[in-house]
């Protein structure tokens, strides 16, 4: 993973660090959401010593969802994102790396033990609600900054360490959900197990933090993040006191200052300009079939050519990628427009009181994210269709599909839709498909949109791309309203 004349990652520890980094880039997302029977539960009872991950109350039955929790919590996790991709520029201008992601871990830290500390505290269902919706805005804004500021130093490294990052953001959700169900089936009451369930993102965030301030240690981060100060000299002010120490800064810079990075090890990540080129929910890397990587929503430029000797034009890019553009835009609509607002509400047919409580968490959530996975790492095989980029959008199209189907299944409350797959079985042969193309779909467009432009125009080409998928995810959580509505 390293050049002959770098020094060695002794024991893989940068790649082990960037891996437990990417994860804790995704842990805010995902504990929420799948802890969402939680939520609505406290939000109809207003106590949380009576209410589990499961949603169940001692004694009251959920009666509706008057907040709408599940639709604010997708759109107030996804407009943050959209917000600070457009400000990311001048986030990068003006803060340090350092600052900007210490920052962020610590404010994601102290959100995280607020939540956990109001599984113990009994308060109104409204105080409640605008409590932990305002946590989700400010972590969200967090998590925004934290991961476009841990892309652009991870951009200095060889590629695989990209593969390492986005490896361990698509193990989050996978994580979430594996720790709803452990919290579940330990036996401890109702109130330990939300409370165990919420302090782990806090461990996960706290080790995070430690990972990163051990980092700048590392002779082999040092070494390519010195290069990186020397390929562009607008950067070493701000990268020198923003993340390496005076001794480091002074004692390290040995590199010869014409010397660049050869053959296939050159960084394959950047930010350009200060744009953000990650958003949120990424797909694992084609195996250089394409110039994208991108895992659970989120996207990264990984295009070797460097800018030629003219600016690229805005719209002479989107001109060659708009097809793709529309497709990303079309692919997280769907996603998050029934993802997890309605699926979350689907409430099993069956009469088993144990199966009921794990039906949300396993074929919900876990579900979803191992199929999403799965269907993210086929692109490292298959591109299909790679030529025929309207057949794509056919293909594409044909998602929505899903929503339909989705919300005639047992989703509760409802008022005007009828119920026409009760059982079970539907609902999961459902999300199958709905996951698995979710997947190889987000990872298909990003893979092939460089593919369209030219090398020196590929970095525009990503943040266009970038835009347009957080573009995505905003509309479909605006959409979840009215879904919810027509329910």
């Amino acid at each position: 993973m390293a050049r002959q004349d770098a020094p060695k990652d002794q024991f893989h520890a940068v790649g082990i660090i960037f891996f437990i980094l990417g994860l804790g880039t995704l842990l805010p997302w995902n504990f929420f959401i799948t802890a969402i029977p939680y939520f609505q539960a406290r939000l109809i009872v207003g106590t949380s010593s009576t209410v589990g991950l499961e949603g169940n109350s001692s004694g009251t039955q959920r009666a509706g969802d008057e907040f709408n929790f599940n639709n604010w919590l997708t759109l107030l996790s996804q407009l943050p994102l959209l917000l600070f991709t457009l400000l990311n520029s001048f986030l990068y201008q003006c803060i340090p790396d350092k600052v900007r992601v210490l920052g962020s871990m610590s404010g994601i830290l102290l959100l995280f033990i607020l939540t956990a500390v109001l599984v113990r505290v009994e308060m109104p269902p409204h105080s409640f609600f605008s409590i932990t919706i305002s946590s989700v805005w400010f972590i969200n804004s967090f998590c925004a900054i934290l991961q476009g500021s841990l892309f652009g130093q991870l951009g200095t490294l060889p590629q695989g360490y990209s593969t390492l990052f986005l490896s361990g953001q698509g193990m989050a959700g996978t994580f979430a959900a594996s720790a709803m169900l452990l919290s579940m089936a330990s036996g401890a009451d109702a109130q330990t197990s939300a409370l165990s369930y919420f302090i782990t993102p806090c461990v996960g965030t706290l080790i995070s933090i430690v990972c990163y301030l051990v980092l700048p240690h590392m002779a082999f981060f040092r070494h390519y993040l010195e290069r990186s100060w020397q390929r562009d000299s607008r950067n070493e002010l701000e990268t020198k006191a923003g993340l390496l120490g005076p001794e480091e800064q002074s004692g390290d810079q040995l590199e010869r200052p014409g010397e660049e990075p050869q053959g296939p090890e050159k960084p394959m990540l950047g930010m350009a300009n200060g744009t953000l080129r990650t958003l949120e929910e990424i797909s694992v890397e084609s195996s250089g079939k394409g110039a994208f990587a991108l895992h659970n929503g989120t996207a990264i430029s990984a295009q070797n050519g460097g800018p030629g000797p003219e600016r690229p034009s805005l719209f002479s890019v989107l001109r060659k990628i708009w097809l793709l553009a529309l497709c990303i835009v079309m692919v997280f609509t769907v996603t998050l427009s029934v993802f997890p607002a309605i699926t979350a509400t689907v409430t099993s047919a069956l009469e088993s009181k144990q199966w009921s409580e794990f039906f949300t968490p396993v074929c919900c959530f876990l579900l979803f994210n191992m199929i999403d996975w799965l269907g993210r790492s086929i692109t490292s095989y298959c591109l299909w269709p790679e030529k025929r980029l309207w057949l794509l959008l056919l293909l594409v199209g044909l998602r929505f599909l899903f929503v339909p189907l989705l919300m005639l299944c047992q989703a509760k409350p409802r008022t005007r839709l009828p119920v026409l797959f009760h059982h079970d079985a539907w609902f999961i042969l459902f999300m199958l498909p709905f996951s698995l193309s979710n997947g190889y779909f987000v990872s298909l467009t990003m893979c092939l949109a460089p593919k369209q432009v030219l090398p020196q125009e590929s970095e525009l080409a990503g943040a266009i791309m970038t835009f347009f998928l957080a573009l995505g995810l905003s509309c479909g959580a605006g959409l979840s309203f009215l879904l919810k509505a027509l329910l």
